[in-house]
């Protein structure tokens, strides 16, 4: 009967999750997140005319006004970028491995909508600028700091990253996406507090920045599309009385 209890024990503990704990900024966040895919990017424009930037290393004067960001104050040439996320406008830097002023869940998700985006998904766009050398992406994360739980992650949880060579120099273009963010989880309360976190190593040329990138779900067609439609159906039915009449 003992042998059944301990098999039934390890059994429940296998089935169990586990969550691994990290500790980032001088605090313990359980990793209950999924894991996001890097992907190489083909430029589309320059990010800052675009999309609002999370960590950057200049200023984005393009920048919408209500969206703070980390400015780390460097134009590159440093061996390492370990920073968090602030919502500070104008740009503020909370101090490496410092955890900044979060987001709401509210504003992140009011942001997206706004762009289009009813289901509050998106993705982060990777300018990384290099001398020929490749910089390693070590890792990267979107942080609950309400529950102190970690909602997604790269390589957060196994150390090593991966190379990303520049594909485009130049200061706000992008390189990289990081895809797989969702804030429809259930985990995730409108008030609850989000930052995001970033380590880049071997940084040796201009600076890398992080941007959010919307990703808007195409609607049906409706509204505007409706009229070109019905004007199309009589372009048909006008072609196909000018046939028959030539005919005649």
């Amino acid at each position: 009967m003992k042998k059944l209890l301990l098999a039934a024990a390890m059994l429940g503990a296998l089935s169990a999750p586990a969550y691994a704990q990290v500790v980032l900024g001088g605090q313990t966040w359980t990793n209950t997140g999924t894991a996001l895919s890097l992907d190489a990017t083909v430029p589309t424009g320059n990010q800052p005319r675009n999309f609002p930037c999370i960590i950057c290393g200049a200023n984005q004067p393009q920048q919408p006004l209500d969206f703070g960001y980390t400015d780390y104050q460097t134009g590159g040439n440093i061996s390492d970028i370990i920073y968090f996320s602030t919502n500070v406008v104008g740009g503020g830097n909370p101090g490496v491995d410092t955890v900044g002023l979060p987001y709401s869940g509210e504003f992140l998700r009011a942001f997206l909508a706004a762009g289009g985006n009813l289901d509050s998904t998106f993705a982060i766009g990777i300018d990384v600028n290099d001398t020929g050398v490749a910089q390693t992406l070590e890792a990267f994360a979107l942080l609950n700091l309400t529950q102190h739980t970690v909602l997604a992650q790269y390589s957060l949880l196994q150390p090593g990253g991966a190379l990303i060579p520049s594909q485009n120099n130049g200061t706000g273009f992008p390189d990289y996406t990081l895809s797989g963010f969702d804030l429809n989880r259930g985990d995730i309360n409108l008030g609850d507090q989000l930052v995001f976190y970033a380590r880049i190593s071997g940084q040796n040329d201009g600076p890398d920045s992080f941007f959010i990138v919307p990703q808007a779900v195409p609607g049906p067609i409706v509204g505007a599309g409706i009229p070109g439609l019905i004007a199309g159906c009589f372009a048909l039915l006008g072609l196909g009385r000018w046939r028959r009449n030539r005919r005649v």
